[in-house]
């Protein structure tokens, strides 16, 4: 394969450090190519190992009665050849229990510490990692996010939902079994707001919804009928992917049916793709929604979108310190190389 160019021409070898805001994320991100090699010699060090299966996981199917309690399976009413199950996390971040405590004014420097913290195991298989599952299969996954979802909101204490994926011990993953989670907070955090004032100050100056215009043609990696996913402008991360509506919506949960598998056959392309380029890596996906309580003038530049981040390289003091992140490489580059990538 051809050593990737931008669109000036220049060679990963000769371009200039550059730096880009996201107004996205509202973060500045500093593009170095000189700290790295080729786009196309990125690999994981540490790919996520085979799945055995250990002989005490309670995700399987079988072992039901080790979990936490469950919420929900699908199929539902206790089949028992289930396909999806939400259940409690045995160990939360929070407490489901303190609710009546959380309506009780806190400080502007704590609160009860009421919410909920959900396991989604995505298949009952243990050998069967996300990727493996078609489309429609996929889709029932999202299908039980939304479901959940729509559970949750209706806990007025609630106002933030985040929904994640954990695959691989170093992107902090405790158990190898398939699944993600959900955390319902009482507050909307700071990365949440941070996007809000970033989209907030792109409408003001444009008049446009910046998740609506982020599918110029040399970021778009590929799209399906009613998504699109990208290498963004101002990626954070190495091989960092975001797969966005391509009708403006705010609320994951307004996702249909119908879109929610073009969304796995989108999301498990891409991350075939990511496995194949960059040798199977541990990775984290973030479904970035809005605040339950959005208000009406904000839903105009407020655009839910799923993030994959692949794990490819640490974070260190500079970021931690500045919130400014170092990328080795340029985005419109990982878009042409995972354009580029055949499953055959």
């Amino acid at each position: 394969m051809a050593s990737p160019t931008d669109h000036g021409g220049d060679s990963v070898e000769t371009r200039s450090p550059e730096l880009r805001k996201d107004p996205v994320t509202n973060r500045w991100v500093i593009f170095s190519p000189a700290r790295a090699k080729r786009p196309t010699d990125f690999k994981s060090k540490s790919p996520e190992n085979p799945n055995p299966k250990p002989s005490s996981c309670p995700f399987c199917i079988g072992r039901e009665h080790e979990c936490a309690p469950e919420i929900f399976r699908v199929p539902p009413d206790n089949d028992p050849n289930w396909k999806i199950r939400v259940i409690e996390n045995l160990y939360p971040a929070l407490s489901r229990n303190l609710e009546t405590q959380s309506k009780q004014t806190g400080t502007n420097r704590s609160i009860v510490g009421f919410g909920f913290h959900d396991v989604v195991i995505e298949a009952p298989l243990h050998s069967i990692q996300l990727s493996d599952i078609d489309p429609v299969g996929i889709g029932d996954v999202m299908i039980a996010y939304r479901k959940r979802i729509e559970q949750i909101a209706k806990h007025d204490s609630i106002n933030y939902i985040q929904v994640f994926k954990n695959h691989g011990a170093s992107a902090g993953a405790s158990m190898s079994h398939s699944h993600s989670q959900m955390m319902a907070l009482p507050v909307v955090p700071p990365t949440v707001s941070s996007r809000l004032d970033g989209t907030k100050s792109y409408f003001e100056e444009t008049g446009k919804c910046c998740l609506c215009e982020a599918k110029a043609k040399h970021f778009v990696i590929d799209e399906s009928s009613h998504f699109v996913s990208v290498a963004p402008y101002a990626s954070t991360y190495p091989f960092e992917v975001w797969i966005v509506p391509k009708d403006h919506s705010s609320h994951f949960h307004h996702l249909d049916d119908v879109k929610a598998v073009d969304l796995g056959g989108l999301l498990k392309l891409m991350l075939q793709k990511i496995a194949k380029q960059l040798n199977d890596p541990p990775y984290n996906y973030m479904i970035h929604t809005s605040p339950l309580k959005v208000t009406e003038s904000q839903l105009p530049y407020t655009h839910w979108f799923l993030q994959i981040v692949p794990q490819l390289s640490g974070v260190g003091g500079f970021e931690m310190g500045s919130g400014c992140y170092i990328n080795p490489v340029f985005p419109e580059d990982v878009a042409k190389v995972l354009r580029e990538v055949s499953l055959a």
